[in-house]
């Protein structure tokens, strides 16, 4: 990777983020006001402040006008940013290298997505025509075959690889019932997610995301400027990105076992970072958990785990609130619901409160005296997907 990196020139100086669920009462208007005066509120700042915004939206608006509305925007750049799954996360990355540019002193970045009263199920999605040589499945019957590609490869048995990501399903879902903000607030058992139905795979409706509405939003400035505001700030470490060709459905030698964008972005990501160690210098990660395999392959990818044996890291708690490196402490997508504009922002949130001492007592996580935390995002399917991964700390240097 030719990435040189922004490290400790950017600072997190507020954070915010509504609830996620099914905002029957709410606009993409009043979710974009709430997260953003949220956000103001926590850095302790007026919106006048601020110089430029981006705006993440997958499909609930088409520019950066559906922000500047309802807040009222005069005379400052607002660019609306899409990018998959990927997409709070690619607003977040492009509002800090402007900063990092010496182009704005003070940014916001502001994901929202409104799509739960449209009339349909899922993901909103064109329907876009292609040439018929593209993948035909769902996006669950997609994720699905990670779990007997992998039971083969590593010579794991289906039913023991099944329960490990249905345990990935109780565990953010007992961090879930822990957050106020979630969409799904109820604990559930890996026995309860293994008996039910299937819908794609051997994968039930529990080892599938929500779809939810909601906003999240960061503000950010130059790190030497973060005493202004704070004295609690966030540096960024590194931020990465990798796109991939979408060729991996057509190459024969694509095994499912491994997203490779996501482990690419990682690599890149440590290397700007100084992380050698990725499980014993991460404090805490979310990673996005589109479904239950996704969460147990990034395991591997990210290095939490050594390859074949994130399942029983699984197993062994490795992954829980109290275990060597919490992971979704706040639910995840599973739990948490995943607005796509919103997801990477979001994630970022729990980073932010985790790291900062504020995450409410009963899902907090171990202290082990790290400092940096992570966030990964996706968009896209197994070989064909976008991949982010940022790193975040306490301290400068």
């Amino acid at each position: 990777m030719g990435s040189h990196g922004i490290k400790d020139q950017v600072a997190i100086i507020g954070m915010g983020c509504t609830p996620f669920t099914e905002h029957w009462d709410k606009s993409l208007d009043d979710l974009i006001i709430d997260a953003a005066q949220l956000t103001y509120a926590s850095a302790g700042i007026h919106q006048d402040d601020i110089d430029a915004f981006w705006f993440g939206t997958s499909q609930s608006a088409a520019s950066g006008l559906a922000m500047g509305g309802p807040l009222k925007i005069h005379g400052k750049p607002i660019t609306r940013v899409e990018n998959y799954c990927t997409t709070g996360s690619e607003a977040m990355r492009a509002a800090a290298y402007a900063v990092a540019s010496g182009a704005y002193d003070v940014v916001m970045a502001l994901g929202a997505e409104k799509v739960k009263d449209g009339g349909y199920q899922g993901l909103n999605a064109f329907p876009i025509p292609t040439d018929g040589t593209q993948r035909t499945l769902t996006a669950a019957g997609m994720f699905s075959l990670i779990l007997p590609a992998y039971a083969k490869k590593y010579g794991v048995d289906e039913d023991e690889i099944r329960y490990s990501v249905a345990t990935i399903a109780e565990k953010n879902h007992f961090n879930g019932a822990r957050n106020p903000l979630a969409q799904f607030r109820r604990e559930t058992s890996a026995e309860q997610i293994c008996q039910m139905a299937a819908v794609a795979g051997r994968l039930s409706v529990f080892d599938c995301a929500g779809v939810a509405d909601g906003a999240a939003a960061v503000i950010m400035c130059r790190a030497e400027d973060a005493h202004k505001y704070t004295d609690n700030a966030l540096y960024v470490k590194a931020l990465s990105f990798v796109a991939g060709t979408g060729a991996g459905s057509l190459d024969p030698d694509y095994d499912y076992t491994t997203l490779p964008e996501c482990k690419w972005s990682a690599d890149d990501a440590y290397a700007q970072a100084g992380v050698t160690s990725p499980r014993d210098e991460i404090a805490v990660a979310e990673v996005h958990d589109c479904f239950t395999p996704t969460e147990l392959v990034l395991m591997e990818d990210l290095g939490f785990s050594d390859p074949g044996q994130a399942w029983r890291d699984v197993l062994d708690g490795a992954f829980r609130l109290d275990g060597r490196l919490p992971v979704n402490s706040d639910g995840g997508l599973k739990a948490f619901g995943h607005p796509v504009g919103a997801s990477g922002l979001r994630m970022l949130y729990e980073i932010w409160l985790q790291l900062r001492g504020e995450a409410p007592e009963e899902r907090r996580i171990a202290d082990h005296g790290r400092k940096l935390g992570l966030v990964h995002n996706l968009g896209g399917y197994p070989g064909e997907m976008v991949s982010f991964v940022g790193i975040y700390g306490t301290e400068l240097g």
